[in-house]
């Protein structure tokens, strides 16, 4: 399984980003795909996630209402739409997938394969 993270870049605070996952090598009907953040100096944290079948979704409280997770099943791909951006958004973006339940979506241990990584930097 490989994942390819993509749409990483510099904004201004208030502006928007739109990140992509795109997942190959595996079929992926009962996965998770979640995205997760960490900036420099801090721990890997949580950003949203959805179920590739279903479309059932989890997100941070820091980002709701921001940031949107969407998948295109066709195109075994995972969006994240990010708008209203603040410069603590700033962080190297990662997407991973795995087969937890629900209620372990936000820990990085439910997930088994990880992208590399893409940096979104939001100037104030």
């Amino acid at each position: 399984v490989q994942l390819q993270a993509s749409g990483g870049g510099l904004v201004q605070a208030g502006g928007s980003l739109r990140l992509s996952c795109a997942a190959s090598g595996g079929t992926f009907s009962g996965y998770v795909m979640g995205w997760f953040r960490q900036a420099p100096g801090k721990e890997r944290e949580f950003v949203t996630a959805i179920r590739w079948s279903g479309g059932n979704t989890v997100a941070a409280d820091s980002v709701k209402g921001r940031f949107t997770i969407s998948k295109d099943s066709a195109k075994n791909t995972v969006n994240l739409q990010m708008n209203s951006l603040k410069p603590e958004d700033t962080a190297v973006y990662y997407c991973a997938t795995g087969r937890g339940i629900l209620s372990t979506w936000s820990q990085p241990e439910a997930y088994y394969y990880w992208g590399q990584g893409t940096l979104v930097t939001v100037s104030s």
